[in-house]
């Protein structure tokens, strides 16, 4: 029950059509390749929780189209990268030779909210196979969006963020920040900075067998997104659309449009 229970009530059950018709309304099209960000408990009561809002998103899109969300692990990250807690260096060599492998079927999201792992879970849907940074997708383009993910770059070229790019798809932000738009770690990637790496890794399977997979990364910073979401919201306003789903603030991105400020952007304030 407390997954349907909103912060604040509304007059009357969110549904999902009426979660498809408030999309439509913010410029969602049929056919379309949308990727989610969301906040279950910002909608409003909706029926069914986190699946019924599911299918509001999948009806905005139709048949033809396709919805894509962010089914992170960072629990399954190098510890020498936990920070909240981190824990002590002895423990890292326990971790990493005890921790479970990353299984696109099985391991469970974290931080994401309900819709992402309610999602994820359809019969229909496909995830790709990164090990910390997974995207599931449903509809006609999923396979697409999610058949190559390269570990090195797993919000940048090649990966889901890319594909939605390519396809032209677009962002929406349902209850939270526009500074944690994944899609800004893609501009990262394609601007012109001096890009420090980090030391990364995880549990995967490799041919049958449980093995320890190091890799080096793109040290990611979303310190200053919502600035640059903002800065692009003042810049572009033909390409952002807000407005409510539910009861919650809705931004609605043309994904195209925002990497390619946002890598211009960035480019110009990193070192």
């Amino acid at each position: 029950m407390s997954d349907e229970l909103p912060a604040e009530r509304s007059d009357e059950p969110i549904t999902p059509d009426r979660i498809a018709a408030d999309c439509r309304d913010l410029g969602v099209e049929a056919g379309d390749v949308l990727l989610v960000h969301s906040s279950l408990s910002s909608l409003g009561r909706v029926p069914g929780g986190p699946q019924g809002a599911v299918e509001g998103f999948r009806d905005a899109v139709g048949p033809d189209g396709t919805v894509v969300v962010p089914t992170h692990s960072p629990q399954l990250m190098d510890p020498s990268q936990f920070s909240n807690p981190p824990v002590p260096e002895s423990w890292y060599e326990p971790i990493r030779e005890s921790r479970p492998p990353f299984r696109p079927d099985a391991t469970p999201t974290r931080g994401m909210g309900a819709i992402p792992e309610c999602l994820r879970d359809y019969d229909e849907a496909v995830r790709s196979d990164h090990p910390i940074y997974s995207f599931a997708a449903i509809g006609a383009d999923a396979e697409r969006l999610v058949e190559t993910h390269p570990l090195e770059t797993g919000l940048g070229p090649g990966s889901p963020l890319e594909a939605v790019y390519d396809l032209g798809g677009s962002v929406l932000m349902v209850g939270v920040d526009p500074g944690r738009n994944t899609s800004l770690h893609l501009a990262e990637h394609r601007a012109d900075w001096a890009k420090p790496t980090v030391e990364s890794g995880a549990a995967m399977r490799v041919d049958g067998e449980t093995r320890w997979v190091a890799f080096e990364e793109l040290a990611y910073d979303d310190g200053a997104f919502a600035d640059c979401a903002a800065a692009f919201e003042a810049a572009r306003p033909d390409a952002v659309e807000t407005g409510e789903v539910g009861i919650a603030s809705a931004t609605l991105f043309d994904q195209r449009a925002l990497v390619d400020f946002a890598a211009e952007w960035i480019g110009e304030r990193r070192d």
